[in-house]
This record gives C-alpha cells, structure tokens and sequence, in this order.
C-alpha cells in the first residue's frame, strides 16, 4: 500500500499537493457525515451508491499519479514481476526502491499495491462473517445482572478469536432475547458495543481491523497478545461499571417484567458447532500462511494469495456443511460485508497519497510521544473508520526517531505501536461510525424494538464512561 515517494535532489521533488488527499478526506466524510442526514441517509443506505462514491474518488487519485513523470512504489514483488512482464514499461532501481518511468506504471502500480493489501483485509473480515453467521445460538434466561456480565465478558473474549464483526453478529441476538422481558435495555446494548464490538478485539490481528493492517504491515501476529493488561484492565472496569449500572436498572423494572423474564425461560443451545472449526482454520491459515514467510519453520513459502485461498475454502465449507436453514434463523445476509467491500476498496486506494506525504513529512507533525499517538489515533478513530487512522500513524510513527525498541521488521517503535493499536481499537467504541459492527448491532437493536440513542445520544454515553477509563489507561500504559 505504501508508496514511497520517488525523489530528486531533497527528496520532495514529486511529493502529491495537500489537495490531492481530497479524495480520502471527502470518502471519510461521506462515510462519517451522510448517514446522519435526513436528506442523504436512505440514499447512501443503498451499497450500490457507496461502491459509486468509492470508485469515482478512487478513480481522481489514480488520475493524479497518472500525471506522475517519475513513479514508485512497487514494493510487493508480484506487483515488480507484473510490470516487468511489459516491455513497453520499464522497472529499474532507484534509492533502494523499485520506480517506474511512466505515468500509466505509476498508476497502475498505485492500484496494485491498493489491492495487495485490500484484497487479504477483505478476504479475512468475509471469511469471518460468513462462517459465524452459521452458528446459531438461542434461548432465553433470566435476565439477571450477572447473567449480562457473562454475555459480555464471553463477548470480549471472542472478540479476539472469531473478529469483532463476528462476535457481535454471534451474541447480539441471543443477548436481546434474554433481556426480551426487561424494559431497560438501552445501556446493555451500549455496553456490548463497548466490549464486544471494538475493546474486545485486542488480542489477535484477526480481532479488529486496523490489527490486521498493521499485521499486513509486517507486525508479528501473536505481537498483540502482549496488549493484554490494558485490555483485561479496561474490560474488567467496563464490566464492573456495567455490574452496577444494570443492577440499579433491574431494580427498576416492574415485578411483572421480572416474574415473566423469571418464568419464560429457554435453555441456551447452540447449533452449527462445526462453523467452529472452519474458524480456528481461518485463524490458522491467517496466522501461518503469511506470503514470502517460511510456513511452520519449513522451507516452503505460501504462494501469494495462499493464505486468501485457504480462507475462501474454509468459506465453502462451511456454506456446504452448516445446517440448512440456519443463517436463515439467523437472520443472516451479506449487506454488511458487502458495505465494507465496497467502501474500502475506495479507501485503499485513495489513502495512497496520504501515506506517501506521511512517509516524507511525518516527523514533522509534531505527534512525538506515546500519550499523543493514543489520542490522536483514539480521536481520528472516533470521528473516522479506525482502521485508516490506523494506517495513517503507523507511517507517521515510522519515520519518527527509533525509541527503545522496534517491533520486528517494522521500524516502528513498540511504544508508539502500543499507542497506536490501544487507541485505534479502544477508541472505535467512542461513536457510532468508529468501527463497523457498531452501526450493525445497533441496526440490530432497534429492529428488535429497542430505542437505541442518536449519534450524539450515543456520544454522550461513551463520554462519561469510556473517556474516564481511557484517562487511566494512558497513566497506566500509556504514558
């Protein structure tokens, strides 16, 4: 994805003007701002005008490096060996990188290097979604304040296995269905995507988006299991300010409420256990087909898009083999999915120019320090997707002077890494557009009759709850 800017002389020569990041400003703006206009809201509802929005903003910024008289970027090299197939476009070395001499080269190599990364991001989030949309579960148990800890805290554990999107779509319901009988509900739902939806996802690079990326990006992929204090810290918290919360709101509802949730009672069962086990092989593949890595310590490397293909046969599988009429019941579709497909592939291409920018003038953003990156990330993260704003100070963070220790290959420093990941997954919690299942289960919700907050309704939760919480977490781990 990276482009690294092809220079003369002081090394800025043909570094992209500020108004060529329009592009990916305008897509997250329209991905942050349309759905909450009345006018806009039906209109972007529709995937089709999302993938139309993408591709013409996409589209201007392959425009600008077509313009390019003097290209770069090829750093995968399947993307190098496709241009040195063409005679007519040549690849040589320059300043240790692999450039090209033609504007359609550069182009072209923009929107390869847009898909070598889109394509395993959105290979792994499919994979997911789609095998645990076949595992049902159902019933219906009284809705005791410990019996909502357990949904969450089993919520956050799995958040990390199976993907935040696949832990939301997996809990939710049954979730609703237990609290079916109780009138006060709203705050069990906030909670959920406080926990379940974004915080947590911390542990894997399968757990949350923007971990992937950075495992994409060459992060070690068992590297986020040393995230585990802050995240057992803050999820420990979150629970027990939940304990409370939902203790005084049991005490709230009417005894008929209670007696019915007490007396209309289904045992908890769960069906399309193999899904299961398509899931533990996707988080395999994931973890040990990483292409040009030795495989398990051999000699063989995965060829490109091994790791992907894997994933896909775990996907057929699991369509074949799953109980017919299961993700019926669960009310399953690929509307979701198809939404991030959609705009992602928009956001790949245009967050093209931003990095590259970043990558020659980051140091001089003046965002130094850990407790800066935990914020900056954790803000950009509230009012955009988390998973660029990832992206954007992991390159910022990339060319800062080395402190301590750098993770792997990276070159980032882990303290900034640390930074970077807690405030770009604990921070999607923040609104509603912070991270994808957070629009999901709350469409979820109020299908199922709940009156959920509105956008800033929902912020106002997240601010006297979450924020506190991140104050203690950058005294603890942070800073």
């Amino acid at each position: 994805m990276i482009l690294a800017a092809a220079t003369q002389g002081d090394g800025s020569a043909h570094l992209p003007g500020l108004i060529w990041v329009t592009p990916f400003a305008v897509l997250l703006l329209c991905i942050a701002v349309l759905p909450l206009i009345k006018k806009t809201e039906h209109w972007w509802h529709q995937n089709r005008n999302k993938l139309i929005v993408a591709i013409v903003l996409g589209m201007i910024t392959l425009a600008y490096y077509q313009t390019r008289d003097f290209g770069t970027g090829l750093h995968d090299p399947f993307i190098v060996h496709v241009f040195e197939s063409f005679d007519a476009l040549h690849v040589h070395e320059h300043d240790g990188h692999h450039v090209t001499d033609s504007g359609l080269s550069t182009s072209v190599g923009a929107l390869g290097n847009a898909l070598m990364e889109y394509i395993p991001f959105i290979s792994l989030l499919f994979s997911l979604y789609v095998i645990s949309g076949g595992i049902g579960v159902k019933g219906d148990i009284p809705a005791y304040p410990l019996t909502n800890v357990a949904f969450l805290a089993i919520g956050g554990l799995l958040a990390s296995l199976i993907g935040t999107t696949g832990a939301s779509m997996l809990l939710i319901r049954p979730l609703l269905k237990t609290n079916s009988e109780r009138k006060h509900v709203v705050h069990t739902v906030i909670f959920f995507i406080f926990v379940v939806s974004n915080i947590g996802g911390t542990l894997l690079p399968i757990g949350d988006p923007p971990l992937f990326l950075g495992y994409l990006k060459g992060v070690p992929f068992l590297w986020t299991l040393g995230l585990w204090m802050p995240w057992a810290f803050t999820i420990v918290v979150l629970l027990v300010i939940y304990y409370v919360w939902d203790t005084i709101a049991y005490k709230k509802e009417t005894l008929t409420d209670i007696r019915r949730d007490e007396t209309q009672v289904q045992k908890i069962s769960i069906s399309g256990k193999v899904n299961f086990l398509f899931l533990a092989g996707v988080v395999f593949a994931t973890g040990t087909l990483a292409p040009g890595k030795d495989f398990l310590g051999m000699s063989w490397q995965p060829f490109t898009f091994c790791r992907e293909f894997v994933q896909t046969a775990f996907v057929v599988l699991s369509l074949i083999l799953t109980p017919k009429g299961l993700r019926k019941e669960n009310n399953f579709n690929y509307v979701a999915i198809l939404e991030v497909a959609c705009l992602f592939i928009g956001i790949f291409i245009c967050m093209q120019v931003p990095i590259e920018i970043l990558n020659a003038k980051g140091a001089s953003l003046g965002i130094n320090s850990p407790v800066k990156f935990f914020w900056a990330t954790g803000i950009l993260s509230s009012c955009l997707d988390n998973a660029p704003t990832y992206v954007v100070f992991f390159e910022t963070a990339k060319v800062l002077p080395v402190v301590g220790t750098t993770v792997a290959d990276t070159g980032v420093s882990e303290v900034y890494l640390i930074a970077i990941s807690l405030g770009a997954v604990f921070m999607g919690a923040n609104t509603y557009i912070g991270n994808g299942p957070n629009f999901m289960v709350k469409s979820i919700a109020e299908h199922e009759g709940v009156k959920m907050p509105s956008f800033f309704g929902y912020m106002l939760f997240s601010a006297c709850v979450l924020i506190p919480v991140f104050v203690v977490v950058t005294f603890l781990f942070i800073g």
